[in-house]
This record gives C-alpha cells, sequence and structure tokens, in this order.
C-alpha cells in the first residue's frame, strides 16, 4: 500500500511540474527549471573558469539553454518511471525488476513486456500513453521558445547599429545626435515598449527563455533593455519638454516586463521605491556620459546637476532588477548593467568612424 501510495504522489508530482512548465499560461515557478539551471549553469561556469575570461563563459553557457531542456525531459520521464514502478509493485506480487521492466516496456512503448491481470493492464495503458505525451508536449514547447526568441533577437540586432555592440543608453543618444535621426528614437523606444510586453509576457512563462544566449557574445536583450530605457530615462531628465511620450511609455512597458520576470523567478523587489531610494550608478558616471552625448551634438534643456534627480527618479525603478537579471543571465559585462557572478573587465561599445561627405562630426570622447 505505501509503494502504491508513492507511486500515485509522484506521479501527481511529476504530471504538475509538466502541467506548470509547459501548459499553464501564468508565469507559474518552476523548481525543477530553477534547479537545473543553478546546477548546470555551474557546472558549465567551472568549466570555463581555468580559461577565464568573458568569451569563455560566453561559450560555455551557450549549452545551458539544451541542457536544462534535456534535463527536464529526462528528470519527467525518469520520474514517471519510477513512479509506474512502484505502482506495479504496489500492486502486485511482481518482483522490483520485474516492475521496473514492465514500467519501461510500456512507457516507452517498447511493448516487450505486460502483466496478465486487468489491473496492471491499466497501469500499462496509462504508461504507454504518459511516454509519448510527455515527448510530444515537449517537442510542442520548442517552437514557441524559438518563436520568442527569435522577435527577441531581431530587436537585440537592429540595436545593434544604434547603441553599439554592447549597448549603452548614453551611447544610442549620442550616435542619434552624430547621425542627425533623432526623429528615429520615438520609433525605437515604442518598437522596445512592444518588446519588453512580448519579453514580460514570454520570459516569465517560459523561464528557460532566460538562458537563450544571443547569436553574438557581446549582445544580450537584458543589455539591450537596460540601453533603451537609460536612454530614455536621460531623454526625459535632460529634456522634460521636447522628449517623446514613447520615452514614459517604454520605461514603464520596461520595468514592468522586469517584474513580471522576477515575481516567476521569485525575486524580492520594492514595488514602489521612493525617489530618492540609493542606486548604484554614481553622479560622476552620469557626468561622464551627459558631457560626451553633449560633445556629440545631442540638446539639453536642464542643466547636469538639475536633471540628475530626475534620472536617479526614473532608474531607481529598473537598475536592481536589472542588474539582477543580467547577473542570473550572465549577460555580457556592458556599461551601466552591473556586477556579474564571473570576473570580466567592463566592455564599452565599439565606436566605428563615421565617414559621411561634409562636415565633420564631433569624436566621442572615451568611456
Amino acid at each position: 500500500m505505501i509503494h502504491t501510495l508513492a507511486g500515485v504522489l509522484l506521479l501527481l508530482l511529476v504530471i504538475g511540474s509538466i502541467l506548470r512548465t509547459l501548459v499553464v499560461p501564468r508565469g507559474l515557478y518552476s523548481a525543477l527549471a530553477h534547479r537545473l539551471w543553478r546546477l548546470l549553469r555551474t557546472i558549465l561556469r567551472l568549466s570555463a573558469a581555468p580559461i577565464g575570461g568573458y568569451r569563455a563563459q560566453d561559450r560555455a553557457l551557450t549549452w545551458l539553454a539544451p541542457l536544462i531542456l534535456l534535463g527536464m525531459l529526462g528528470v519527467w520521464l525518469s520520474g514517471m518511471l519510477l513512479a509506474y514502478t512502484l505502482l506495479l509493485h504496489g500492486t502486485s506480487d511482481l518482483s522490483w525488476s520485474v516492475s521496473f521492466r514492465e514500467a519501461g516496456s510500456s512507457l516507452f512503448t517498447l511493448g516487450f513486456a505486460s502483466g496478465e491481470r486487468l489491473h496492471l493492464s491499466v497501469i500499462d495503458f496509462l504508461a504507454a500513453a504518459s511516454g509519448p505525451l510527455v515527448i510530444a508536449l515537449q517537442i510542442a514547447y520548442l517552437p514557441t521558445l524559438y518563436a520568442a526568441y527569435q522577435r527577441r533577437e531581431t530587436e537585440v540586432t537592429l540595436l545593434q547599429s544604434r547603441a553599439g555592440e554592447p549597448a549603452w543608453g548614453p551611447e544610442l543618444l549620442a550616435r542619434q545626435s552624430l547621425v542627425d535621426t533623432e526623429t528615429a528614437l520615438p520609433s525605437l523606444y515604442q518598437d522596445w515598449e512592444r518588446l519588453a510586453a512580448d519579453i514580460g509576457e514570454s520570459h516569465s512563462n517560459y523561464p528557460v527563455l532566460l538562458s537563450f544566449r544571443s547569436p553574438q557574445p557581446n549582445r544580450s536583450w537584458v543589455v539591450g533593455l537596460i540601453a533603451v530605457m537609460d536612454a530614455a530615462a536621460l531623454h526625459l531628465a535632460l529634456c522634460p519638454r521636447s522628449a517623446p511620450p514613447e520615452a514614459r511609455l517604454v520605461l514603464r512597458a520596461g520595468f514592468t516586463a522586469m517584474r513580471d520576470i522576477a515575481r516567476s523567478l521569485r525575486v524580492d523587489f520594492d514595488p514602489d521605491p521612493a525617489p530618492e531610494t540609493a542606486i548604484r550608478l554614481t553622479y560622476a558616471e552620469y557626468d561622464g556620459a551627459v558631457a560626451m552625448i553633449t560633445a556629440a551634438g545631442f540638446p539639453r534643456e536642464r542643466a547636469v546637476e538639475d536633471a540628475w534627480p530626475h534620472f536617479h527618479g526614473w532608474r531607481v525603478n529598473y537598475e536592481a532588477l536589472a542588474y539582477e537579471l543580467a547577473r542570473r543571465s550572465d549577460a555580457v559585462p556592458a556599461l551601466w548593467t552591473g556586477p556579474r557572478d564571473f570576473h570580466a573587465p567592463v566592455i564599452p561599445p565599439a565606436r566605428p568612424t563615421d565617414r559621411r561627405p561634409g562636415p565633420s562630426r564631433p569624436t566621442l570622447p572615451p568611456t
């Protein structure tokens, strides 16, 4: 009786895990996905540690998401195999080895072993239905993941020419000023508002997407989102009258998406931080960035000192969560994105030379 009860409980536990992870569209916490992420991430990071450097970490962590997907499938099938073994053993006089053999034969639809009694056949039928169903759900799960991944990476790739690689908020404003495309900023903010909503929904429902890395090592969705939000916050702080309303909207959509993801990961955060709450970005870093974008021709309606409290008030809404997501994602160590769990210097955006004909443009100072 004890073995039968244990088998039923284990089977319900496995089914619940599958439904939480693959079926229910609610951003429910998946203990299995989290534990696999933590274990496999540690193993991959340790394997890259002797080589050192961000590039080595990036190459190793490229395998994290596929291994998590295989790990989930392996755990679910193993859990069902054990559950049906317990059920067969608990409801009959079959030995453990025979019960295991019959459960495996049914679960994987091999059909070379089955009991002759009716109640054992019922368990065999359930097992035979369970195995293909779990595999089919996992296969159906992949197109959803890769569709969300493709939408995300398309915008991240498009951002590269506007905000550098890796992306940085002040770089985005400076480049638009250098090439006289400031009028494109509202459209960019609008695109990233929609992308932020998409990321908030998809990455909270399917947390494994957090482990899918960009095709290029210096690109990252979280770094890109932080860059666009920093650009919008600077735009609003420095130019309160001329800043487009899309800047406010992308900020709201950005930190709402980060909070949705944080809830699905059970990350604690302050839902209503006070504007004067301390942030990790220093005034000196802010001042240097404003000097750079001003040298590039970006207009200012406020003095640097007067704009700082406004920029601070925007950034306090998302900085802590942005840094935590960048750390968990092992994103490229870009400017203004916080520390990582591996040792690597901060990588500033690469800056191409402007070779357009006409008057010379101001050169961006080094960061």
